[in-house]
């Protein structure tokens, strides 16, 4: 089997029908879908695609059953927003039956941008399809302003059973200004008068959903790096207003897919993370491989000098490349110690 994982409307659905031409679409959410579902009452075609079939309490039995009866004969597909991979409601285990893969917002590379205004497009419309494919800024904010409401109401609580979710939609709604510093769950709860553990157990569940992702940060023993603080970004970067933020977490966001799709197609142990110390140089990201740095990127919307951040992480790992990108700078150069300075689109048409 193949699980597809990824954000709310960022196009699983349609790219599984695409897949080939015969097929059997079953939707969890619609009744008559349900009831075939339940009963195994399939049509007769090579490939089965169920649609968020993790909303079944028993899924992960049932997908077990229909591999070991079906597989041999049919191929399956499995769609959903929630994360397929890490949600674990009881049952036995699927692992050895299926892989599992990530489909993210659309990308500068995977649209075949060239350009500082294709990049310009992309920085204000975000990567989702629909708003992307809209041509509207106008139409992305009011996609984003409905995608927010969605997600609470058609997402986390068909599966989540959640009390108070006035306060669950304010610290999703807080969280867009907060992007790009490290995130005070301290902070959070006292904004919203909340326990500390329910600011976390919510965060968990944005997560699971696709809503946000949380990067840790990295430290080495030959560094005095923060341990704990994670910092954190959406996938529709058209939520946050300020620039510099909002540059910063579509960065993000190409970066994660590129480190996603090496994980699920290549098996590579990748990770994003990002870098503070305690004297507070920073570096926006940093990609391991097997636990060692293999990228740094800083991030910044135009020519700027190489921030001491990344000239500090530079000079402890010189052998690491090292980034210094801007949304609408004009320099181009690889410092003497070579960093690349360059504008975002070369780098990020290297990408996926």
């Amino acid at each position: 089997m193949v699980f597809i994982g990824g954000p709310r409307q960022v196009g699983k659905t349609t790219l599984a029908k695409n897949l080939q031409k015969n097929f059997a679409y079953y939707n969890w959410d619609i009744p008559q879908d349900r009831r075939l579902i339940r009963a195994q009452e399939f049509s007769n075609e090579p490939l089965l695609i169920f649609d968020e079939i993790q909303k079944y309490k028993s899924w992960r039995n049932y997908l077990k059953g229909l591999y070991d009866q079906l597989g041999k004969n049919k191929k399956i597909l499995v769609t959903g927003s929630a994360k397929l991979d890490i949600m674990r409601r009881g049952g036995d285990s699927l692992q050895g039956r299926y892989h599992y893969l990530r489909l993210h917002p659309l990308s500068f590379a995977e649209l075949k941008m060239k350009n500082t205004s294709d990049l310009e497009t992309l920085f204000e419309l975000g990567g989702f399809p629909e708003p992307f494919l809209s041509g509207s800024k106008k139409e992305a904010n009011r996609w984003s302003r409905e995608y927010s409401v969605r997600f609470f109401r058609d997402e986390v609580t068909s599966i989540q059973h959640i009390q108070d979710l006035g306060n669950m939609e304010l610290l999703f709604d807080r969280l867009p200004d907060l992007v790009a510093n490290p995130l005070s769950l301290n902070a959070l709860r006292e904004d919203l008068q909340i326990a500390h553990h329910t600011v976390n157990r919510w965060l968990k569940i944005f997560e699971l959903f696709y809503g946000i992702f949380r990067l840790p940060p990295f430290g080495a023993p030959s560094i005095r790096a923060v341990k704990k603080e994670q910092k954190h970004y959406h996938y529709d970067w058209n939520l946050i207003s300020q620039d510099g933020p909002r540059f910063e977490n579509m960065i993000a966001c190409h970066l994660l897919k590129w480190v996603n799709f090496l994980e699920d197609t290549e098996g590579r142990n990748l990770e994003l993370r990002y870098f503070r110390d305690v004297d507070l140089k920073e570096v926006d990201f940093v990609v391991l491989e097997n636990k060692k740095p293999i990228l740094f990127v800083e991030c910044k919307l135009s020519d700027d000098e190489v921030t001491r951040g990344l000239k500090y992480l530079n000079a402890k790992f010189p052998n690491v490349q090292a980034y210094q990108i801007s949304l609408r700078g004009k320099k181009s150069f690889i410092t003497a110690t070579n960093i690349r300075v360059c504008s975002a689109t070369e780098f990020l048409g290297d990408l996926v």
